[in-house]
């Protein structure tokens, strides 16, 4: 006799903890399209609107069968889509990019500035070309100069984001290691 599952512990993260993981769902192309919930990709499998690209390691008992979870779903019609959303420029989508993480120090911390790398008041956009996540001290340290005149070196180079998970439930912060393969390079 098998033994009956468990409750999720609270506070497991999203690829331990059923009720809080999230499924990829990708274009008939290939292309990531959206994160949904396990019970929403379930219904679409069941409803054969997706097929099953790749599984997580865990499963849904019924009394009769077990259900591989799903990790990847595709749909099977292609969906078009409308011009490429571009992500909001914002401070909080700045911080996301650069992962909390001073550009010039490389630091993390939650308590970051922005940073125009060639200051406003030389011409400097507020664009995502021009602008990183910062601490206080080097923000301090590098005033009203450019990161040369500075003698500061910027870790990455500020671009803006080619893609950012969004969901009914907002910002997917952690990303399962299987959807890797089917997204764009973060840089």
């Amino acid at each position: 006799m098998s033994e009956p599952p468990q409750a999720p512990a609270a506070g497991l993260d999203p690829l331990t903890d059923l009720a809080a993981a999230r499924v990829l769902i990708l274009n008939a192309s290939y292309e990531p399209l959206h994160v949904c919930s396990v019970k929403r990709a379930v219904n679409l499998l069941m409803h054969d609107v997706v097929e099953r690209v790749e599984d997580s390691s865990r499963v849904l008992r019924t009394p009769s069968t077990l259900f591989p979870v799903p990790s990847v779903v595709r749909l099977r019609r292609y969906v078009r889509r409308p011009h490429r959303q571009r992500v909001a420029f914002n401070r909080r989508n700045v911080f996301r990019r650069d992962e909390q993480r001073c550009q010039y120090c490389g630091s993390r911390s939650h308590d970051l500035t922005l940073d125009h790398v060639v200051p406003r008041s030389r011409g400097g956009p507020t664009s995502w070309e021009n602008v990183v996540a910062c601490c206080r001290g080097c923000n301090a340290r590098k005033r009203d100069r450019t990161p040369e005149e500075a003698r500061m070196q910027l870790l990455r180079r500020p671009v803006a984001p080619a893609f950012l998970f969004t969901a009914a439930y907002g910002i997917v912060p952690d990303v399962d290691p299987r959807w890797e393969k089917y997204l764009p390079s973060k840089r």
